[in-house]
């Protein structure tokens, strides 16, 4: 087990993403984000069936970034209730995982 995490989290579209990503790795949060567009989402809100086309981030991390990483999407997400959801990272390439810890 490391102390990294790979951070899932939706955005409604292609430029929120990357202005949420950018402003991440601005303040050296986070190691990398990848941006996955097109994705469908499927969900219940507010008592309705929704169907919207996202925009998932693939954020990659250190554990203990995790509460101020939450602490700026809060702020700059658009979303009432953003996607947070973190993985931890069982096993990974050793080189890459340095680099993540080294990065945010």
């Amino acid at each position: 087990m490391t102390n990294t995490v790979v951070l899932l989290c939706t955005c409604p579209n292609d430029s929120v993403a990357e202005q949420l990503a950018s402003g991440l790795l601005d303040q050296q949060l986070v190691a990398c984000v990848n941006l996955l567009p097109g994705i469908t989402s499927l969900y219940h809100w507010q008592g309705q069936l929704c169907r919207e086309q996202e925009t998932q981030l693939l954020i990659k991390t250190r554990s203990t970034q995790l509460p101020m990483v939450e602490q700026w999407l809060r702020q700059h997400h658009p979303y009432e209730v953003p996607e947070m959801l973190a993985l931890p990272v069982q096993w990974g390439h050793q080189p890459y995982l340095e680099w993540i810890q080294q990065n945010c």
